[in-house]
């Protein structure tokens, strides 16, 4: 109870605290039209002058210029706030005249002008000059200055960033959500600095305005109290001209402390602590400068005509604070070498220590020659990691596949231009990259060929040729299919997931879907866990992503497992089930854009002898033809198959489903892209138009 009583309290507070500061706003901008009594405006102003106080103090005690993100917003307020005390003051001063009872204001043209008479209005006005001088010439056009460049300067160097973070995310050396949070910190880093390119303008601005102000007070006071009040001539420009001194110095003071502020928080950019924590920090690096400080007053000094009652002291005092920098740096030399020992001494001890019988392999792995390195540098944009976390990305939404980080080293034994994926240490694919120059593949419909060194595009061995950047245009107007370095390493990459999907996908990998999946439908996975073993699960799963079928579907997959697993294991029998259960993604996966499936067929007694041939294995059922029943049978095969890419539809054969997984099984090491569908994976609003049918003569 005491602490929902808490929270409500709280609530209310941080409501009633959006109310007062928008009441406060409004209140701002109705006093530019309302007049204040002069107690009221000390109040506000005494007020200005501590905010603006206190702004400065915030930005000297803050470490990120963007951990105080609101100083724009703030800047805005306060110059219009400071404005509308100016305005209210013009009225009070130029309305009462020598009866002007501002204590504030009087305090402050006493103060500054000192002296009565022409000599302190001549003095008090020269100041006044003078501070606004300053401010215009050295604080605020330095400021805005600087808020222009860093602004610029994030914009441009964003992109550059976020590669960056991609590239140490791609390489596991921060998580995701570290990678997440640094980025929202650069997206903040850069609105940051561009509201601050805008919001510095209002000093500038606000500077002119004062001015603008002071002279009006000063010509409308002399020609009211001269033609209104009856005032001779020297009354009335002694009387204003003191009053405006005063009203421009108590506006323009805290003026000038936000101009500071604006100016400190622009050139923090680079800074990691506070303002006092870098002072403190960069400037007891080096003894040696003090001790050169130190002797050069002393010589001084002795010279005569100097004050050496004040240059022997300051000699002393910095030759006190060298000698104290030198102790100070001597200490932590000695700690550090001193913690430098003991890490050789423990890591001495670890060498000498038994190795771990375990030696993990990388369950996918890209190995570079050294000429390829610039490929993942940092310094030169990292383009392959970008494209290797976006194909991560990709392979999970079309697979429903989470591929584990893929390491991306460097390997000495390889070609300068060579590059292979590993999975889990095993060469699964390799390839050369010419750097600088680009690929470009003929994908069957060149209009011209081109002169180039001839090549095999690595992903799908398609012919290709190396051509420089000169002749890049030139051959995507011959018809070429052109791609740079990192699109080959990138669709090499996208192929090889494909294809050894199922390798990645271990005991682990299936437990970890399992466990994610179960968070939301517990019941799903516990029957199916019930009848399968983990094992049994992932064979399915394997089965599956070999034939290149997303799993991404884990519920259905489930649910038909968990209908099936009570009757048998067989591996074979359950995944052509699951399949079942994925028929409308079977069937708009292999359709064409009017859902219409193009599929050539078999000859019954064809279909039968693949049925009769079937052998079980330790691997599952295979077609055992005979070899020259086997040969007959891939040779009509591949002219279907080859008829049908002329017309351009994918490769696709309809059967039953006893003999679906015979058919594909018989054909997958010559033909891999051959899709086989049964005739129940057919949902009922897909269209199948029968092209033709194989027979083992060859006669399709």
């Amino acid at each position: 109870m005491a602490d929902a009583a808490r929270v409500n309290r709280m609530t209310i507070w941080g409501d009633q605290r959006d109310l007062f500061i928008a009441i406060g706003v409004v209140a701002v901008v109705i006093m530019l039209i309302i007049p204040l009594p002069t107690l009221f405006l000390d109040a506000l102003m005494a007020m200005n002058l501590v905010l603006s106080l206190l702004v400065l103090l915030i930005v000297l005690y803050t470490k990120k210029p963007t951990d105080f993100n609101v100083f724009p917003t703030v800047l805005l307020v306060m110059t219009v706030f400071g404005l509308a005390l100016n305005i209210s003051s013009t009225r009070l001063i130029l309305s009462k005249g020598a009866d002007f009872d501002g204590r504030m204001i009087r305090a402050f043209s006493s103060f500054v002008v000192g002296s009565g008479g022409l000599q302190g209005l001549v003095v008090g006005f020269i100041i006044f000059i003078v501070l606004i001088a300053v401010q215009v010439v050295v604080i605020t056009k330095g400021s805005v200055r600087i808020a222009e460049v860093a602004a610029r300067f994030a914009l441009d160097m964003l992109p550059g960033k976020q590669m960056a973070i991609e590239a140490e995310f791609n390489a596991g050396a921060i998580t995701e959500e570290e990678a997440l949070t640094r980025k929202n910190e650069m997206t903040q880093e850069a609105n940051f600095y561009g509201a601050m390119d805008g919001a510095s303008k209002f000093i500038s601005g606000n500077v002119k305005v004062g001015i603008f102000i002071t002279v009006i007070n000063i010509l409308g006071g002399f020609i009211v109290g001269v033609a209104i009040h009856g005032e001779s001539p020297a009354n009335a420009f002694g009387t204003y001209v003191a009053f405006s001194i005063g009203d421009g110095l108590l506006s323009q003071f805290p003026a000038l402390l936000v101009s500071t502020a604006t100016g400190i928080i622009v050139t923090r950019s680079v800074s990691s602590g506070t303002f006092g924590e870098d002072i403190s920090t960069q400037f007891t690096q080096d003894e040696r400068i003090y001790w050169i400080g130190a002797v050069t007053l002393a010589v001084f000094a002795l010279l005569p005509g100097f004050p050496w009652y004040v240059l022997v002291p300051m000699a002393a005092l910095l030759a006190y604070v060298a000698f104290r920098i030198g102790q100070d740096r001597k200490r932590k030399v000695n700690l550090a070498d001193t913690m430098a020992k003991a890490g050789a001494a423990k890591k001495s001890e670890e060498d000498t220590q038994e190795m771990s019988p375990v030696a993990p392999l990388d369950p996918l792995a890209l190995e570079l020659g050294y000429g390829l390195i610039p490929l993942v540098d940092k310094d030169k944009g990292a383009e392959l990691l970008e494209r290797v976390h976006r194909i991560r990305r990709e392979s999970a939404l079309d697979l429903g596949l989470v591929i584990p980080r893929i390491r991306i080293i460097d390997n000495m034994r390889l070609e300068p231009s060579e590059y292979c994926f590993k999975i889990k240490g095993a060469e699964v694919g390799k390839g050369k990259i010419r750097m600088g120059y680009y690929l470009c593949i003929n994908p069957g419909g060149v209009r011209e060929e081109i002169p180039g060194e001839k090549t095999k595009d690595p992903a799908f061995g398609l012919p290709a040729l190396w051509v420089g950047e000169d002749r890049r245009d030139e051959a995507e107007r011959a018809g070429y299919t052109v791609v740079d370095p990192p699109s080959i390493i990138a669709t090499h990459l996208t192929e090889i997931i494909k294809r050894h999907a199922q390798e990645i996908l271990g005991r682990q990998e299936t437990q970890a879907i399992l466990n994610k999946l179960k968070e939301e439908y517990p019941a799903v996975v516990e029957e199916t866990q019930k009848h399968l073993s983990l094992g049994d699960v992932q064979k399915v799963l394997q089965a599956l992503l070999r034939e290149r079928v997303s799993i991404r579907n884990m519920v259905a997959i489930l649910e038909s497992l968990a209908d099936f697993g009570p009757v048998t294991k067989d591996p074979g029998f359950l995944t052509e089930k699951a399949r079942q259960a994925l028929a409308r993604q079977l069937c708009l996966q292999y359709a064409d854009e009017e859902r219409t499936l193009h599929a050539l067929t078999l000859e019954q007694s064809l279909e039968q002898k693949m049925i009769e041939s079937r052998v079980e294995t330790t691997g599952g059922a295979v077609s055992a033809l005979e070899p020259a029943l086997q040969r007959n049978w891939i040779k009509a095969l591949s002219r279907s198959v080859a008829a049908m890419q002329e017309r351009g539809w994918l490769p696709l054969i309809l059967c039953s489903e006893q003999a679906r997984y015979l058919v594909k099984s018989s054909c997958e090491r010559e033909l891999p892209e051959l899709a086989v569908l049964s005739v129940p994976e057919i949902v009922s609003d897909i269209t199948v138009e029968v092209i033709g049918e194989i027979r083992i003569d060859g006669n399709a």
